[in-house]
């Protein structure tokens, strides 16, 4: 059979078209439910098309559970046809002249097996979805070509940013929770986002204000990266290959296998990651113009494994197994070189030697009801991460000295999560669950330095929760309220030198949620929420040991840091513009207590750190502070070969805190409390082209504006990316070329006067050439829209940017 692609603008188009037609008067009703025949789930986002006469006069996209109401119905006979790829296509012929109103029921879609198996799915571009609490990224090759990794693409998404070092923000902050499928993950998110290959992603959700269905973690939301599933029986997989030319080549490899025979589905996947990076940059203090010169190069080589069985019992029942390990090694050095107009030359040269492993143990069950939307899942996960690294350094001079110091960090992690989902009726959906974390920590910390100290620490975080979320629709409205109630208890112990000391918190509170949404018509979409949300500071903000350290610079965790709540009201309209696109604009406010903010004070531990006014990076709680923003972003389709995907976003933040600043009388530091307004201004714009049905190109454009804090000021950042991509071999194997930072602009100024006046510019390896190489092999047929039935519940509401 002559095989078919289908875009998924085409299967939007089926949707939409009627839009821009004439719709004959009348006040006909056809309302109903899509599921899967074979399993009963929902079938959410299927294509449903009224026509009268041979043509289409109206439709609609199912809602997430599968429902359907379609108004304004011509009262005569009528032609309804529901489409979902992978399914074979109902259609019905209903008189509405006798029956104003006519309720399908349950629509069972049966899975087309021919066309599953000459189907290729050809998402060209990415598309977006504002959903009732989330906007859903699906990820097309514009943005998997993008580059390497998830962190190499995430600047082309609206609303986040990725700094230099791999820190990710949302809106402006940096207190953003991430997810994998819907699971956390112990491993720092900036280490994370490296080493999940961009053409893994099948899309990406920003959930700005989560309902309480969520761990309430993370001020600026979260962000849920959703993995692909394969999808059929027999053996099948991919290969996905690139390699980054920058001053110094990197690697990355990945093999992903599938395997299902009846009622077991066995999968796995390796990815290999060698990357040699080399980054630089300058500090100069501007009252003795004395300046420390950075040059860093870190060596990482990173191994993933993942290895797993879904094994279908019945059609009620699911169970589910996989273990995630991860191996990285990697060597950073960085060489310092201190000058001064009255002080000799002073080097010294840091060398971290490092090793984190990973085991990740998860284990799912779940349960399907003969009510339809009737669910239970129960998930069990188990997370060991351990990271070792020693740090060798190496000071020149007349005196000539070295030290070295090991830090020693273990991670145990559980979390056990019970989710029931109760419709009551078509448009009515109750949720109820309960989960419980616990988390250990310990950290030790030895130094061979004679003015540092040995330090250990142990932090112990248990949480306990329960929540209940209830929705509805009627007519135009829909709404669901909801409430988590937590308890959290933290106790930490840390020694430092001859000193111990204890810290410990515990609280009961509650995080309610709410939202309202409002569907006029087909094409305009309202949203308007509420929730309250807390941020927990994490292990590298709390232990008190060195990140980092240089003979000026270094980081060090507060074991004392409490949590910070925020209370945010968010409002989002999408508008749909037929087959050409749609545009979505969002605005939120926040309050925020007791906020987790970035310190810098100057090091008293020794005459030496103060004679060198050593600067130490930290964090803190601040007062109260507020923020607000505005966002617009759209996708629209220009011409047939040419679409753009523009945004803009404004966020504002008042911002109060304590900060040091040094008095060059005394040479001491002094106290200040500072307030300052925060408007930053990003843009973004995507232009995708499509020159043949096998070659595309791309190009894309981002600018950040600058970003003051209490302490200085983030000077403004730009850059232009342009790239192109060639398939061949009837669509199983594609190759990507991608230059990034086309005239080299992209790099790090600051300029400060906490706690003394100073500027900074740092640079990486930007300007580089990416080659990427995919190849899908295997045969067998498709059974499913998923792998496992689950992994559509791992995530409430997904959905589709661009």
């Amino acid at each position: 059979m002559k095989k078919r692609y289908v875009s998924l603008s085409l299967l939007l188009a089926v949707s939409f078209s009627s839009w821009a037609q004439q719709q004959p008067a009348g006040n006909g009703v056809i309302k109903g439910k899509v599921s899967e025949k074979s399993t009963k789930n929902a079938v959410g986002f299927a294509s449903v098309a009224i026509s009268a006469n041979g043509q289409i006069i109206s439709g609609d996209l199912t809602d997430e559970d599968g429902s359907f109401t379609i108004t304004n119905l011509p009262n005569t006979s009528v032609e309804i046809s529901v489409e979902y790829i992978g399914f074979k296509t109902y259609k019905n012929t209903i008189n509405l002249s006798t029956e104003k109103t006519k309720d399908l029921g349950m629509i069972a879609l049966e899975v087309d097996e021919e066309v599953l198996d000459a189907v290729v799915i050809n998402a060209e571009r990415s598309t977006m979805e504002q959903l009732v609490d989330r906007k859903v990224i699906r990820v097309g090759k514009d943005l998997s070509t993008a580059g390497a990794t998830a962190s190499d693409i995430m600047n082309n998404i609206p609303s986040v940013n990725v700094d230099q070092d791999g820190n990710i923000s949302m809106r402006g902050n940096e207190n953003v929770r991430v997810l994998i499928d819907g699971k956390p993950t112990q491993l720092d998110p900036k280490t994370l986002l490296k080493q999940i290959p961009s053409n893994a992603i099948d899309k990406i959700e920003l959930i700005t204000n989560p309902s309480a269905k969520y761990n309430p973690e993370g001020m600026s939301g979260m962000i849920n990266f959703v993995l692909k599933k394969n999808m059929k029986d027999g053996f099948n997989g991919s290969y996905n290959g690139n390699i980054t030319f920058a001053r110094v080549p990197k690697f990355n490899q990945g093999l992903d296998l599938n395997y299902r025979k009846g009622k077991i589905n066995f999968f796995g996947n390796y990815n290999y990651s060698d990357q040699k990076t080399l980054n630089g940059g300058t500090m100069t203090q501007l009252d003795d113009m004395s300046q420390q010169i950075f040059d860093i190069v870190n060596d990482n080589i990173t191994h993933v494994f993942k290895v797993g069985f879904d094994f279908y019992a019945n059609d009620k029942n699911t169970f589910s197994v996989y273990t995630n390990q991860t191996y990285a090694d990697g060597i950073g050095t960085v060489a310092n070189t201190i000058s001064s107009p009255n002080t000799p030359l002073f080097l010294q040269t840091d060398q971290y030697d490092g090793t984190n492993e990973s085991q990740i143990y998860n284990a799912a069950w779940k349960k399907l009801f003969a009510k339809p939307g009737q669910t239970l899942d129960l998930e069990v996960n188990y997370n060991k991460t351990n990271n070792d690294q020693s740090g060798d350094f190496g000071i020149a001079g007349n005196s000539p000295t070295r030290y070295n110091d090991n830090s020693d960090n273990t991670v145990d992690a559980v979390q056990a999560n019970l989710d029931y989902v109760h419709p009551i009726g078509e448009k009515t959906k109750l949720e109820l669950g309960a989960e419980y974390r616990t988390t250990t920590i310990d950290n030790t910390y030895t130094t061979t330095n004679t003015i540092g100290n040995q330090t250990n620490f142990e932090y112990n975080m248990d949480i306990a929760s329960a929540y209940a979320t209830f929705g509805s629709k009627f007519n135009k409205w829909g709404y669901q309220i909801g409430a988590r109630l937590e308890k959290y208890d933290v106790n930490a112990n840390y020694v430092i030198g001859n000193e111990a000391a204890t810290f410990n918190d515990d609280y009961l509170t509650i995080y309610p949620s709410a939202f309202l949404s409002y569907t006029p018509t087909q094409t305009d979409f309202f949203q308007i929420s509420a929730s309250r949300r807390v941020d927990r500071p994490n292990v590298w903000q709390t232990r008190p040991v060195r990140d980092y350290s240089t003979p000026r610079v270094v980081q060090i965790g507060n074991p004392e840091l409490r949590p910070q709540f925020t209370n945010s009201v968010e409002f989002n309209y999408t508008k749909i513009f037929g087959v050409k696109g749609s545009a979505t604009l969002g605005t939120y406010y926040r309050m925020i207590n007791d906020p987790i903010e970035r310190t810098f004070y100057l090091d008293t531990s020794s005459e030496d750190a103060i004679a060198d006014r050593r600067m130490v990076m930290s964090f803190g709680n601040f007062d109260k502070s507020t923020a607000y923003g505005a966002e617009l972003s759209a996708n629209y389709k220009i011409t047939k070969w040419w679409d753009v995907q523009p945004s803009i976003e404004y966020y504002h933040r008042v911002q109060r805190g304590v900060v040091t600043v040094l008095n060059p009388d005394t040479n001491e530091g002094e106290l200040q409390l500072r307030e300052v307004d925060n408007g930053v201004f990003n843009s973004r714009l995507n232009n995708n082209f499509k020159i043949t049905n096998q070659l595309r190109a791309s190009l894309f454009g981002f600018y950040r504006g600058d970003a003051v804090g209490v302490n200085g000021t983030m000077k403004a950042m730009y850059k232009m990316d342009a790239g192109v991509r060639y398939s061949f071999w009837e669509n199983t194997a594609n190759v990507s070329l991608r230059f990034n930072d086309v005239f080299n602009n992209m790099r790090a100024r600051f300029e400060s006067d906490a706690p003394y006046r100073q500027s900074g510019t740092f640079t990486w390896e930007s300007q580089s050439l990416f080659v990427g190489f995919q190849y899908m092999f295997g045969s067998g047929k498709n059974r499913a829209l998923q792998r496992k039935a689950r992994d559509k519940n791992e995530v409430q509401n997904s959905g589709g940017f661009f």
